[in-house]
């Protein structure tokens, strides 16, 4: 039997309310005023508040690089491959490593004795 895409979200939905009921005892718990400055602004908060802002600054400065880098990589993903074509007569290219291969000469039999 398949799962509907409405019971999951229901799921989520109640995951989510918990997790909310869960940050919500955690700021009335830490209500006593911490001092606060931040570019020049100074002011007073409740504890629970300021670290709550502290975490959402905190993912922020995770996240917005994170998609940035994201989105750098589906754009290279989506440019057009090159076709290669017919392969070109004439000498071959040094290796990118910029180290050339030279063939080494056959080695002597081994002579035990």
């Amino acid at each position: 039997m398949k799962r509907s895409r409405v019971g999951g979200l229901w799921v989520a939905a109640v995951v989510f309310a918990f997790v909310l009921l869960l940050l919500l005892i955690f700021v009335l718990q830490n209500g006593q005023p911490a001092e606060v400055s931040f570019l020049g602004a100074h002011g007073t908060l409740p504890m629970g508040v300021a670290l709550l802002l502290a975490a959402v600054f905190g993912v922020l400065l995770v996240a917005l690089p994170g998609t940035a880098r994201i989105v750098q990589l589906r754009k290279l993903d989506r440019r057009p491959v090159k076709q290669a074509g017919p392969p070109v007569p004439g000498p071959t290219p040094p290796p990118a490593t910029g180290i050339a291969r030279v063939p080494l000469p056959p080695r002597p039999p081994r002579q035990d004795g």
